[in-house]
């Protein structure tokens, strides 16, 4: 289940994000150290209570049928007019089972049913093959490829640009 962070998430999400802070270090400029209680707090109270956020972040947190926190998932409102961009983690102990694809998807689905909205992208670096592989997946297009800065210890500096589109005024899970 994909849902909105509520405001008793807090140690569900600490515990998760530290758990896996080896795994998503490497990638997460938002994780240059492991979270303390007080990052998390301010957070969370952000992304539990303010609705929609000012900042175009719209936070998700991705819970099993037994209300165990698998990973998060976000649409954000920052790369362009009519597109939102999906980023997604997944907790250390639940990778490979398919869990960032199901959400992902979901997201993809909705995303292309909000008014306006035409586009939305998956942007990771090149090094990073799991990221790539859950667009891959999805049947989003290789749009681009752009330079940039590495912003965390294990990216390349190549950074590549997925893309969905909307078609026919209907959602399209291959892009085009």
């Amino acid at each position: 289940m994909v849902r909105r962070w509520e405001t008793g998430d807090i140690t569900a999400q600490l515990e998760a994000i530290n758990a896996s802070f080896e795994h998503l270090h490497p990638w997460m400029a938002w994780l240059p150290a492991p979270r303390t209680a007080d990052e998390q707090r301010a957070y969370n109270d952000v992304a539990s209570t303010n609705w929609p956020p000012p900042d175009g972040h719209f936070g998700y947190g991705i819970f099993d049928s037994d209300g165990v926190l698998l990973g998060a998932a976000g649409l954000h409102d920052q790369v362009g007019p009519a597109t939102l961009e999906i980023g997604y983690w997944c907790h250390i102990a639940h990778t490979g089972r398919g869990v960032i694809t199901r959400a992902a998807a979901a997201l993809t689905e909705v995303a292309l049913r909000l008014p306006g909205i035409e586009q939305v992208q998956i942007r990771c670096d090149a090094a990073n093959e799991r990221s790539a592989a859950v667009a891959r997946r999805l049947g989003y297009r290789l749009e681009r490829i752009v330079a940039r800065a590495p912003s965390t210890p294990a990216e390349s500096g190549h950074g590549l640009v997925f893309v969905t589109r909307r078609r026919s005024g209907r959602p399209s899970a291959g892009g085009g």
